[in-house]
């Protein structure tokens, strides 16, 4: 490696030129009767062939409504087999799948879907506390005086369908069970017909991203974006067709879709999915019963599995690794999970929606402490640099603005070439993240432009300092940001949630700190909470925390 912060992932794999719907083709092939999807909560489990002819059909049915290549179908629902199959049929007929947040409420969803010009909008009925029909009918009132596949909405005016995804959907809508039975309409020639047309660098998915911290713009990516960074996740997990991955991460998400989806189709191996949503008594009994040899999940997640008391009557021994992204993970959490879990080859991945979304990633034979300490090493066909201020290669070693080119930089935010420009230079996709190279190219991430505070004319990277004060044995959640001062400009402000029994104040914690950091990253502010309070989708808890901090304390 040179001495300049720069690094280029290996070509020794070519990519793939191939549609999603043409590769997947393929792997149906090769793998017909092996176990493609379980679906724990639905008691469903299909085979490769199954899988494919379930796609066939819906491929099929979306055809018979008048959607075609470009379109764009919105899903709002939680993890299931129907969001695998509206994936891979939207793949095979150009349709354009848009991935709605579930937590998204009724301004939120009108504001995303009239952003990418929605023609079709695919939603569950309910979740939980949520009533997305209700939601969805006090959106369109139009839908009480229409006949489904005919909506004219004044909220949303480029929307046509609505399809409920249970069955008996209210009047104006079409049921999912309903758009099959159309697909008799279109035969498997017709699909395939239009699946010969498409080409890889076509847009094939629309996921809303909040890099740009002002508003969540929408991000287009192509088959040849996720399919080749689902393969070399892949194989970088060293997944083969034996292998079965526990997805309890979104699939609205990229984590889900790119990672674990895209991830297990480009290698031939088991999605098991272990729930609508994250239960951790689940995912075990999931593991457990399924022989999962793989687990994808945040820190946050991992923690919950090793603190549940159904984990020492659960057979976890099948595990092998698995991904762990999102956030930094404390060294002993990694440490529980490669014992306690059974993942000795739990690796770390990082990356963003606008990149498809991994651009670094650990190896199963990375030491642990580089596991922890770094995002691993740069991916095969993608380069990477570190920037100063003035856009000049910083020496090894030295912080800056972390960029990324290659195959997986996304399209562009859709019909936006503003948003675009902010991000997108020159092919280079600056990420807004603050990183350093050590000599052999691992990757660390000190935070986010957004998340370095300046004291006195200091920087503080809040990453650096949230690594040490998560440390103390009386913090169980841990959110650092800056708060206004009319000497130093910005002071530090810890807000924590504490392990119930504990108890921590300022200067319990500047005290657990001295000698330890420097005196200017010791937090001069601490305010505890039994609950962190809860953010919308489109909110920042830490926004909120800061919010509150302001006011308690004055300033």
């Amino acid at each position: 490696m040179s001495r300049s912060s720069y690094v280029h992932g290996s070509t020794q794999v070519a990519l793939t030129n191939q549609t999603i719907g043409d590769y997947f083709d393929q792997i149906v092939q090769k793998q017909a009767n092996h176990d493609a999807l379980i679906s724990s909560a639905e008691g469903l489990r299909l085979n490769w062939q199954q899988l494919h002819q379930a796609t066939q059909t819906l491929a099929a049915g979306l055809l018979a409504l008048g959607l075609t290549t470009g379109d764009r179908l919105a899903i709002w629902a939680q993890n299931s087999s129907t969001w695998l199959i509206t994936q891979l049929a939207c793949a095979k007929t150009g349709i354009i799948l848009v991935n709605i947040n579930p937590s998204a409420r009724s301004s939120e969803l009108a504001q995303q879907l009239n952003a990418i010009e929605a023609k079709a909008l695919l939603f569950q009925a309910k979740f939980k506390s949520s009533d997305y029909t209700h939601m969805v009918q006090e959106l369109l009132p139009e839908l009480a005086q229409t006949q489904a596949g005919q909506l004219q909405a004044q909220a949303i005016p480029s929307l046509r369908h609505v399809i409920q995804i249970d069955d008996d959907a209210p009047t104006g809508m079409w049921d999912l069970r309903t758009v099959k039975q159309l697909a008799q309409r279109v035969s498997a020639e017709q699909v395939n017909t239009v699946q010969r047309t498409l080409h890889c660098h076509q847009p094939c998915n629309i996921q809303f991203s909040s890099a740009l911290g002002t508003e969540a713009a929408p991000v287009t990516l192509s088959h040849h974006n996720i399919l080749n960074n689902g393969y070399f996740i892949g194989q970088q997990l060293q997944l083969t067709p034996a292998d079965r991955i526990c997805i309890p991460v979104p699939l609205f998400h990229c984590f889900g879709m790119v990672m674990g989806n895209m991830a297990a189709i480009a290698h031939g191996a088991t999605m098991v999915y272990p729930d609508q949503a994250f239960d951790p008594e689940k995912v075990l009994h999931t593991i457990h019963t399924e022989r999962c040899t793989a687990l994808y999940g945040v820190p946050a997640m991992f923690v919950s599995l090793l603190d549940h008391p159904m984990l020492a009557q659960s057979d976890v021994s099948s595990l092998r690794t698995g991904i762990m992204a999102g956030a930094p993970c404390p060294i002993e959490v990694m440490q529980r999970v490669t014992t306690e879990l059974h993942m000795p080859q739990v690796v770390i991945a990082y990356g963003m929606t606008e990149s498809s979304p991994v651009s670094f990633m650990s190896s199963v034979h990375d030491p642990l402490d580089r596991r922890v300490s770094t995002v691993g090493q740069v991916q095969p066909h993608i380069e990477a640099k570190i920037l100063d201020e003035n856009n000049q290669i910083v020496p090894l070693g030295t912080v800056g603005q972390l960029c990324v080119k290659g195959y997986h930089v996304m399209q562009g935010y859709w019909q936006r070439p503003d948003l675009t420009q902010q991000v997108i230079r020159e092919g280079w996709l600056y990420t807004g993240d603050l990183a350093r190279f050590d000599e052999d190219g691992y990757c660390q991430i000190v935070g986010n432009i957004k998340d370095m505070i300046i004291r006195g004319g200091e920087n503080i990277y809040l990453a650096e300092v949230h690594a040490f004060v998560r440390q103390h044995p009386a913090i169980a959640e841990l959110i650092l940001f800056g708060v206004p001062d009319p000497r130093m400009g910005q002071e530090l402000c810890a807000a924590i949630r504490l392990h119930e029994g504990h108890t921590l104040d300022a200067d319990g914690l500047r005290q657990y700190c001295h000698g330890q950091i420097a005196h200017y990253k010791i937090p001069r502010y601490v305010l505890c909470y039994d609950q962190f309070p809860s953010a919308g989708p489109n909110q920042s808890l830490k926004d909120l925390l800061e919010a509150d901090a302001i006011q308690k304390l004055g300033l």
